[in-house]
């Protein structure tokens, strides 16, 4: 039985926070904004909690998961998918603010997460790549309207948009390179990602911001928070194929792009990708190999600090 004192969960909306102490179940609201958080951190502070749980809400948690990490307190940002999966499992089927308050908080006290840090050059890489990502899928919209419409008139107006969207995206990119290059540890990870062949700016980026923990894993664990493990699926005499499953998408997708032109353009990797095809192995299989092995090659050079040529 998980020790029930010192846990603390808060729903997180726009507007408002719902915390719950897992300990004595008392509830609160605060205001999601400068002076609410002044006031929940001086609450949590009486509690002396050994974990302040929340779940990410699309961006609506980075004021709180700043303001928890400014006060030193030991924070903990959940998966909603693991936690809806715990709140069932539970017998919980209701669900309010306040009762996923709660959840959150028993969630962090069964299952203890790692502590989440806040790193501000991180946040706001992780923010400008995001933002990269979204312009080039409506340039991509915009590309795609532009070719089906019969009307002229239409036509210009996407490619109008297009442009606009492409200069957009120079622009950010141009950001982020200025935010990398103005941080020597983030600059000397780029160096080393970039240095892998196959590997460019926008993967660089994007696995700096969204796998932050590189070079502190195993390689076991690099592939499975990305989600190229593969996992077993076997009962009894029942033996499965196994199965890759989750991991954190941005990164995955941009590893994918990378396994991509590995396959064809480094020589390591095209053996690998040639010995699986002649093998039998379909192409998303040998191309999801090569994934592993670019992440848990990554991980490693990253922790020796060594690039690909000397890795």
């Amino acid at each position: 039985m998980a020790q029930q004192d010192g846990f603390v969960g808060i729903d997180v909306s726009k507007s408002r926070l719902d915390a719950c102490s897992l300990s004595d179940g008392e509830a609160r609201v605060f205001a999601n904004d400068r002076d609410g958080l002044r006031q929940l951190v001086r609450w949590l502070r009486g509690l002396k909690p050994q974990a302040v749980g929340f779940e990410a809400s699309g961006g609506y948690e980075r004021p709180l998961l700043a303001a928890l990490c400014a006060a030193n307190l030991p924070a903990r940002r959940v998966n909603p998918a693991r936690l809806r999966q715990f709140a069932r499992a539970a017998g919980v089927l209701a669900k309010n603010d306040r009762i996923d308050a709660m959840m959150i908080a028993r969630f962090c006290a069964a299952l203890p997460q790692r502590e989440t840090r806040h790193d501000p050059a991180l946040a706001t890489l992780a923010e400008l790549v995001t933002a990269r990502r979204q312009l080039c899928e409506e340039r991509t919209r915009c590309a795609n309207q532009a070719g089906q419409t019969r009307i002229a008139m239409l036509g210009r107006i996407a490619a109008q948009r297009g442009k606009r969207l492409s200069a957009e995206i120079a622009l950010v990119e141009a950001e982020i390179a200025k935010l990398l290059a103005s941080h020597p540890e983030l600059a000397e990870r780029q160096a080393i990602i970039q240095s892998v062949p196959g590997i460019g700016a926008v993967t660089a980026a994007t696995l700096i911001a969204f796998m932050p923990e590189l070079g502190t894993l195993s390689a076991r664990q690099a592939a499975a928070l990305i989600g190229v493990a593969p996992f077993d699926c076997e009962s009894g005499a029942f033996k499965g194929k196994r199965r890759i499953a989750g991991g954190r998408k941005p990164p995955r997708d941009a590893l994918y792009m990378a396994a991509l032109v590995a396959s064809r353009k480094n020589k390591p990797m095209v053996q690998v990708y040639q010995a699986m095809k002649t093998a039998g192995k379909p192409p998303k299989v040998a191309l999801v190999a090569i994934m592993r092995k670019l992440i848990t090659a990554l991980n490693a050079m990253i922790r020796n600090k060594q690039k690909w040529a000397l890795a």
